[in-house]
């Protein structure tokens, strides 16, 4: 009997917590890891349990200078309750683990597990060795050995999913080690990408957001330049599937094929998230990015041109090596012609092991900050004034869960736009589940959001609202099951793993 059947025979199922930090494809990783902790016999702990689960794991990411920082932290802080519970295992598992590997044994030796980005299936297998042999097991694979796709998953929504359709990176940018973590770009094979997707559709599944690091550089694996484009109007074939995303593109991949793909498939949603970094083109040059100023602001031309809606949103790194007043009002410059609709803005991070870590031209914290704030400042200013153009307009929005904080408060609902943007609106009569779309008119807007405080003029329940309605009723079914003795077969260690490859980071 494995330790596993033994906690459950003693003193109930042993619980475990998933801490996920960085971009989608660590949210998406994380997933598949709470899947096959589940799948291995653990449960989700309760909300708000902070660190009192039997398993805590860690799925880190790299890209910041902090991240270090933040998690040896983290890990401090669980060095006593472990020494409480000499039960309780701790996992660190990511692009951080990638990259430090045995590091972070030796600065916190109470940690049982370190898998890397290539072999998040052998998590239920290292915590059991770990646990059999009372030593830490340190575990990094160089090559990845399972598509994260074929993995036992736990998604967070009943109607929205990530799909992975390529893992790893070619590009070489100068202040990125992500690349050298999650390895060379491997792209799925599209057959299984599509039954993916169509049985996400079947479980109630009404929207996908596809996922790679260099999203629309898929098919350089596989040899067709145009994979990307023809994915997409494959999409739009499934019948059931109302919205498809993607992120993160790179300029130099953005070819007219795509634009048309986008515009002339009604799924498809009118939303661009495409990574700046810098409006300078000696500045793109030295993060060796392959597009500049001008290849730039083109690509958003043919959008607009084609997708008059569509909301335009961007990365960009502030303060990035040699990084001139002259540089940086070029960045100013692209932003205040693009007029995106959102930008995530960075201070420069210094990463050991990038070529710009290395570079000269460091520029003071004190430059850095103060071009900061007068990039946000610009572009908070242009998200408003692209906002109040929302004022009037009618919209259908997909019924959200959780995206409205103060949702309880103020009586009102959240959903998002096609463009997705994020709406507030007010709670119509009749019931409404997230999952469920709704048609409202735009009555306001701040920089962030909008509001329809008008009536709802139209309710249309989904699928995908009767999948979270029934998920729902399934948790509240076995939350009311009184607890007993479980009996059965261990049930450690992956799944046999389909032929395949894995998922990228997106920050590209």
């Amino acid at each position: 009997m494995s330790s596993i059947d033994r906690s459950q025979a003693v003193g109930g199922t042993r619980t475990y917590e998933v801490r996920t930090y960085g971009c989608q494809m660590n949210v998406h990783d994380s997933e598949r890891l709470a899947g096959l902790l589940e799948d291995a016999g653990y449960a989700r702990a309760p909300e708000g349990s902070d660190g009192e689960a039997d398993v805590v794991v860690f799925n880190t990411c790299a890209v910041r200078e902090n991240a270090d920082n933040k998690l040896y932290g983290n890990l401090g802080h669980l060095a006593p309750k472990k020494a409480r519970r000499p039960g309780m295992q701790i996992a660190v598992g990511g692009c951080l683990a990638q990259k430090d590997r045995d590091t972070i044994v030796k600065k916190a030796p109470w940690v049982d597990v370190v898998f890397g980005t290539h072999n998040i299936g052998k998590l239920p297998v290292l915590l059991e060795r770990a646990r059999v042999q009372q030593e830490a097991q340190v575990e990094i694979a160089e090559s990845l050995e399972a598509f994260p796709s074929t993995l036992p998953t736990r998604r967070e929504s009943a109607y929205a999913a990530w799909v992975s359709i390529s893992v790893g990176c070619n590009n070489t940018c100068t202040f990125c080690i992500v690349p050298a973590l999650r390895g060379k770009e491997k792209d799925r094979r599209p057959g299984d990408i599509l039954a993916e997707i169509e049985a996400l559709v079947a479980e109630g599944v009404c929207e996908i957001t596809l996922l790679g690091q260099n999203v629309n550089a898929y098919g350089s694996d596989i040899g067709d330049r145009e994979a990307f484009s023809k994915l997409l109007r494959a999409c739009g074939r499934i019948d059931g599937l109302e919205r498809v995303r993607f992120t993160s593109p790179h300029p130099r991949d953005f070819t007219d094929d795509v634009i048309a793909a986008m515009a002339e498939t009604p799924n498809v949603m009118p939303q661009l998230h495409m990574p700046l970094q810098s409006g300078s083109d000696p500045v793109l040059k030295a993060m060796r990015r392959s597009y500049r100023q001008e290849r730039f602001l083109g690509i958003i031309e043919k959008v607009r041109a084609a997708i008059p809606h569509a909301a335009i949103s961007t990365d960009i790194i502030v303060g990035f090596p040699g990084e001139t007043e002259e540089d940086f009002e070029q960045t100013l410059h692209v932003v205040r012609e693009a007029r995106f609709a959102q930008a995530f803005t960075f201070q420069y991070s210094k990463r050991p092991g990038t070529p710009a870590a290395e570079m000269d031209g460091q520029i003071p914290k004190k430059v850095v900050q103060e071009r900061y704030e007068r990039l946000v400042a610009l572009q908070e200013e242009i998200s408003w004034e692209e906002n109040k153009k929302q004022v009037g307009r009618t919209l259908e929005l997909m019924v959200a869960e959780g995206e409205g904080r103060k949702d309880d408060t103020t009586h009102r609902l959240s959903g998002r736009a096609p463009d997705n943007r994020l709406v507030h609106f007010t709670k119509p009569d009749r019931e409404v589940r997230p999952g469920d779309v709704v048609t409202v008119e735009i009555t306001y807007a701040a920089p962030h959001h909008l509001l329809a405080e008008g009536p709802v003029l139209d309710v249309r329940p989904t699928r995908a609202g009767d999948a979270w309605e029934k998920r729902n009723a399934e948790k509240s079914a076995k939350a009311s099951q009184p607890a007993g003795v479980l009996l059965g077969l261990p049930k450690v260690g992956v799944p046999e793993p389909l032929p395949a490859a894995a998922s990228g980071c997106g920050c590209d």
